[in-house]
């Protein structure tokens, strides 16, 4: 458990992290060693690093994002265009039929 006052402070971290602002190297330390041990303090760093490269995100990827779901990866985005059956048509038949 960590206090309102810590609390507060690396929301603030994350805040700026995620608008691009400078982050010291020792509050990024700091970030870091609480996000290490606690699971919510983690979530709030991927959230910042993930708003941090896809700037301004709507539908899906802002879905992912919200949920904390996929990857910190830019390169893992949702694309428009991608097409679920085009991805799974190279899939055992096994898969395709589900």
């Amino acid at each position: 458990m960590i206090t309102t006052t810590t609390r507060l402070r690396l929301q603030n971290i994350c805040a700026r992290i995620a608008q691009g602002e400078s982050v010291s190297l020792s509050e990024r330390v700091y970030l870091q060693k609480f996000a290490d041990r606690d699971r919510s303090v983690h979530s709030w760093m991927n959230r910042a690093q993930r708003r941090q490269h896809q700037g301004a995100v709507t539908g899906l990827d802002k879905m992912l994002i919200d949920m904390d779901l996929g990857s910190c990866d830019p390169g893992d985005m949702h694309r428009r265009g991608d097409d679920l059956g085009e991805w799974f048509g190279n899939a055992d038949p096994w898969l395709r039929r589900d």
